[in-house]
């Protein structure tokens, strides 16, 4: 295998996808998680080569064996995305404590337990590159999705604060903050809700996720290596 050893953590549908597409276009060898989405996973490991393994981010053992499963595979990991994430449109008084603790647990702890578990091996080595996904609303917040957003918020502060814990191991940590993309995650918006996202965004569109995937390949590339603790907004300019 050549190129270089690349982890998805969602990766079976929508942006993670898109981005198993475009790291194997570049010649990068792939392993990405899924977690209900088998035959997604299977239809693109057929198309692309991209190792997949099942993992539910939200429990830390499973990152772990799912983490194990890759280095088996790859040797070492030279970039890691955490991109696996579930959304929500409720009040707050609506959200019980399961719901919010699934969220949370998902979106931001899963992120954690990712890199907790790659980053030895890459502060070992001296080298990597580290790609959060949050949110505009992580940035800005939204109505009636606080869960997700405080998940999202909590992204960003967890990637500036590590970029500055990794640096001096030569580990580059971003985050990518999508606006509104065109992706299964987002096909229950109302339709009406989406119109006006797009009419008052100043490129008047939604994103693609192929877009997004464009700004993980950079992030993770050699002309990004003095760029780190950043947070890159996808929005078509909607926040800025």
């Amino acid at each position: 295998m050549s190129g270089r050893n690349v982890l998805i953590m969602g990766g079976s549908r929508g942006i993670g996808a898109e981005a198993v597409r475009k790291f194997r276009a570049a010649g990068d060898n792939v392993v990405f998680t899924y977690h209900r989405s088998e035959l997604a996973a299977d239809d693109l490991r057929q198309e692309t080569g991209a190792v997949p393994v099942r993992c539910d981010v939200k429990f830390s053992n499973s990152v772990r064996i799912a983490v194990e499963k890759a280095h088996s595979i790859l040797g070492h990991i030279d970039v890691l995305i955490c991109n696996a994430a579930i959304a929500d449109f409720n009040l707050i008084t609506d959200i019980d404590e399961t719901r919010w603790e699934e969220i949370i647990d998902t979106n931001l702890n899963g992120v954690f337990y990712s890199i907790r578990n790659v980053l030895p091996l890459m502060i070992q080595r001296k080298s990597g590159a580290i790609i959060t996904v949050s949110s505009m609303w992580g940035q800005v917040g939204a109505s009636c999705e606080v869960a997700y957003s405080a998940a999202k918020a909590g992204v960003i502060g967890l990637t500036k604060a590590l970029a500055k814990e990794v640096g001096p191991s030569g580990i580059t940590v971003n985050c990518i903050a999508p606006g509104m993309i065109d992706t299964d995650m987002n096909a229950n918006v109302d339709p009406a809700a989406a119109a006006e996202i797009a009419e008052e965004t100043p490129l008047c569109r939604i994103g693609k996720p192929e877009e997004v995937a464009s700004a993980m390949l950079f992030l993770a590339s050699e002309d990004a290596g003095f760029i780190t603790g950043q947070v890159l907004g996808v929005n078509g300019g909607l926040i800025v």
